[in-house]
């Protein structure tokens, strides 16, 4: 059965810090049968969207909202006594084919003829003319589970634009891919709220988007949402020590270089290779799976990583040349020159700690790239933005260890895991 949450006003209530953290305790399918989940957009679905009848619909949405083997746009847009008349879209497109960062226009879908309205362009919130006449708003994207993955800027963009116009808005809720356990990282201070960063939240947070609509609006992330009317649809059969292989869903790549469940779970860590002048494995069938610079020693970096035995992860050497692949990735860096590196290997993706993970690795590099290179081995700024800190790019070019930076943020994350308890469905 549907069930529908009304956010009302929550009191957050005071638990004790807990410093040690929790494992995850997810299996793999080759451990356990997979458990089949049912999403959101599922359950609607077979409620022959009830409670969209007789409305005019706007769906901020990509081709990771899946009903089966149909695109919910599809899906909605043949449902009887629904119209839907406008659809928003992230970053990377309606399809997903777009290169990171790269600005999308708005236009109109070939195959419904309903216009598409671009929030990674000219303009991130829906306009009020771009919501005139629509009745609710639904918001249906997979997310990876990561504070500077953009959907969830996206989704506090259009929450806020809805409780402007006074529309209702609906969350169709997807399993985290990473589980709803782990937290990692800094919370970023209020003056880094930049797009791919926008709330001051851990690196991993382990919510739904569902969960995260709720708090976004309960915590007052983004102004004006006190009299939103947010409702969540939720995904049946999900626990919080899932990940993605337990679920039984098939993975639709929610970007283009986020191929599988593998990428994603590594994602959190090795994107901070973003920030630097290394390559992050773009521009190959492998991104961020493969690490690599020109002056690299990929057997000597693989194995100081694998003596560490980070947990669930080892790591091979590794050679690859980036190079334009349609689809994926347009202008790597790096591109067309032989580097050596890492591949990471998932030996036990419950184990894994994916931020922590990213830490040792990027400090290899940088400790063992050359004087010349290490001058301009970061942008700063981006690194820091990533992380979250203002004083991260400083505790690694001082010399600080994985082991102090990491605990440096223990207390915050175990400060937003009290913060998230009221919000959470499952």
């Amino acid at each position: 059965m549907v069930r529908l949450k009304n956010l009302i006003p929550l009191i957050c209530i005071a638990f004790a810090c807990q410093q040690e953290k929790p494992a995850r305790q997810g299996t793999t399918q080759q451990e356990k049968p997979a458990e089949h989940v049912t999403t959101g957009a599922a359950h609607l679905a077979k409620n022959q969207f009830d409670i969209l009848q007789g409305k005019t619909v706007g769906l901020v949405t990509n081709h990771s909202a899946v009903v089966g083997d149909s695109l919910l746009i599809d899906v909605l847009y043949n449902a009887d006594g629904v119209e839907l008349a406008a659809l928003f879209s992230p970053e990377h497109g309606i399809r997903g084919e777009a290169d990171a960062g790269a600005i999308i226009d708005d236009s109109k879908d070939e195959k419904t003829g309903i216009p598409i309205y671009s929030l990674y362009g000219d303009t991130r919130k829906p306009t009020p003319g771009m919501l005139k006449n629509i009745d609710v708003l639904v918001f249906d994207i997979q997310d990876v589970g990561a504070r500077f993955y953009t959907y969830i800027a996206t989704m506090g963009y259009t929450m806020q634009a809805a409780a402007e116009q006074d529309i209702p808005y609906v969350v169709l809720d997807r399993p985290n891919p990473l589980g709803g356990n782990e937290v990692e990282g800094f919370i970023p201070p209020k003056d880094y709220e930049k797009f791919n960063g926008l709330y001051p939240i851990p690196v991993t947070h382990g919510m739904t988007v569902g969960e995260f609509a709720r708090m976004v609006k309960g915590e007052s992330y983004l102004q004006g949402l006190d009299s939103l009317e947010l409702e969540v649809i939720e995904t049946e059969g999900w626990t919080r020590d899932m990940l993605w292989p337990d679920t039984g869903l098939n993975w639709q790549p929610p970007s283009p270089n986020i191929p599988d469940f593998k990428t994603a779970l590594i994602y959190p860590g090795a994107c901070l290779f973003e920030a630097t002048r290394i390559s992050e494995g773009r521009g190959t069938q492998e991104p961020f799976i493969l690490i690599g610079a020109p002056w690299a020693d990929g057997a000597s970096l693989a194995q100081n990583l694998n003596e560490k035995e980070l947990p669930g992860l080892t790591f091979d050497p590794a050679q690859f040349t980036p190079k334009s692949i349609e689809g994926m990735s347009t202008n790597p860096k790096l591109e067309g020159e032989t580097l050596e590196g890492i591949r990471y290997q998932v030996t036990q993706p419950e184990s894994v700690e994916p931020f922590e993970a990213g830490i040792h690795v990027l400090l290899e590099f940088y400790h063992a790239a050359p004087d010349s290179a290490k001058d301009d081995f970061f942008r700063a700024s981006r690194l820091n933005t990533l992380a979250g800190s203002d004083q991260f790019h400083s505790m690694v070019v001082e010399g600080e260890s994985a082991e102090a930076i990491i605990n440096a943020w223990q207390e915050q994350a175990a400060s937003f895991k009290e913060k998230r308890e009221p919000y959470l469905l499952y």
